[in-house]
């Protein structure tokens, strides 16, 4: 029965880490997960469901809604305070804080080492609140950020506005509907909500949009991820469903070289309640 099955996949997951010294760390982890706001625990609306391994169109407009109207209202307000320097958070919220910051951090290092940001245009698709397009406008790039939430896209437009920035601008699009040619394509965190099956084409379409480089952050789907996420959802909290996806790096990687593009340099972000494979692709 179900109850069985759970002490059985909870004994299964804390002996794996008992040899490490890891044990208690790894419950904590996923258990917490499960009940709060996460950027790879997979926040959409409660409303919110996938079946099978395929969809219809009408099941992916469907899911697209769903999304759009979570992040215009519950989660905006939960991520708005998440992205910010509210004290308005929770320990798992300022972790995943942290673990977001240090993963723009990495991006931002990337584009101060190239020296490249000023007088080039960058794309950030699934901008939220600006983290990423507003430190790339203040060091001089023309950037064009979209997201699939007027609330967010609105509210990084407040944002910017508020420290002086003129080289920006935001607005609302889903990620498949997001046009042009620019030096440099971003999209950072928002692979959660696809589905394994669209992860190539979305990949593809970003790619599609770059004339120069693509950076994408990914969850990455391993074992160990896995069996946090499974466990995790043991623990479901009282105002969401854990709908992450994790995505396996070969077909991430595989799409870029389709794509005509080679990765050039990559980190993993993680911390108690974020983990984030990042990668740089380069057109060939």
């Amino acid at each position: 029965n179900k109850s069985h099955q759970r002490r059985r996949l909870r004994k299964a997951v804390c002996n794996s880490y008992k040899k490490s010294g890891d044990m208690m760390r790894s419950f904590f982890l996923v258990t917490a997960a499960a009940a709060s706001a996460s950027a790879f625990v997979g926040q959409l609306s409660p409303r919110a469901t996938f079946v099978g391994n395929s969809r219809s169109v009408m099941s992916a407009v469907d899911d697209k809604t769903e999304v759009r109207e979570y992040f215009n209202t519950e989660g905006f307000n939960r991520w708005n305070k998440i992205y910010s320097e509210s004290d308005e958070v929770n320990t798992v919220q300022m972790d995943i804080r942290t673990g977001h910051d240090q993963t723009i951090q990495k991006i931002l290092k990337w584009v101060d080492d190239d020296a490249n940001a000023k007088g080039r245009s960058f794309c950030d698709c699934g901008c939220g609140v600006g983290s990423l397009a507003i430190p790339l406008a203040l060091r001089g790039a023309d950037v064009s950020a979209s997201d699939i939430s007027d609330s967010m896209a609105n509210e990084a437009a407040r944002r910017a506005e508020e420290v002086g920035v003129a080289n920006a601008k935001f607005y609302t699009s889903d990620l498949e509907s997001v046009t042009g040619k620019y030096d440099t394509v971003t999209c950072v965190d928002v692979a959660i909500h696809y589905p394994s099956e669209k992860m190539a084409e979305m990949v593809g379409h970003l790619c599609s949009l770059s004339d120069d480089r693509v950076l994408i952050s990914f969850a990455p789907k391993t074992w160990y991820y896995v069996a946090l996420k499974k466990f995790g959802e043991l623990f479901p909290g009282p105002s969401k469903t854990t709908r992450a996806y994790l995505h396996e790096e070969d077909i991430v990687r595989g799409a870029l070289t389709k794509a005509g593009f080679s990765v050039a340099r990559e980190e993993m972000t993680g911390t108690n309640f974020y983990f984030s494979r990042l990668l740089e692709a380069k057109r060939n």
